[in-house]
């Protein structure tokens, strides 16, 4: 007969494991993400597949608060992130860091997301962008490529918490 784990049947880590866990070579950047729950849904998310930080940029709100706290449960204790003020700077400095920056966007050159190649040896930074306007003008030239979920029904975009949440899943998959 199946039954529903209970949360103690399921062997979760503490955070402080956690800290101490091999994490894959990932980093989601928000640019201007502005619903609090998304935030909190790309930082639970994240715990989920072990990414290495997070970078919040612009007018993305920041941890501690209240209703980010509520869909991530925890994970901003878990996640290492910051706050980068100008999305320019973050992602020159993940380029720095070695990382390939992918904006996650629908623009002239963007690929299909099932096309992209995820090197085992690769450093990854995903960029997502604001609910409505989408990626920052202003960080449009220093992106490495750009990647797109197929859609096909009538809605152009998906949540972004949600692309957040498919586009973690399928470089987590490729990097662990």
């Amino acid at each position: 007969m199946t039954k529903k784990l209970k949360l103690e049947e399921l062997g979760r880590i503490d955070v402080d494991t956690f800290r101490q866990t091999k994490k894959i070579p990932l980093v989601v950047v928000l640019d201007n993400v502005r619903s609090m729950h998304n935030v909190g849904a790309v930082f639970r998310t994240a715990d989920a597949f072990i990414v290495e930080k997070i970078i919040l940029c612009g007018i993305t709100p920041v941890p501690p608060h209240r209703e980010i706290h509520k869909a991530a449960l925890g994970a901003t204790e878990s996640v290492d992130w910051i706050y980068e003020k100008n999305i320019s700077d973050a992602l020159q400095n993940l380029k720095n860091e070695g990382f390939t920056v992918i904006g996650i966007e629908q623009t002239t050159h963007s690929k299909n997301i099932e096309d992209f190649t995820v090197e085992k040896s690769g450093k990854y930074a995903l960029v997502l962008g604001n609910e409505v306007d989408g990626l920052s003008e202003e960080g449009l030239t220093l992106y490495d490529t750009f990647l797109e979920i197929p859609q096909l029904g009538t809605k152009h975009s998906l949540n972004v918490s949600v692309c957040a949440g498919i586009v973690m899943w399928e470089f987590f998959g490729n990097l662990k």
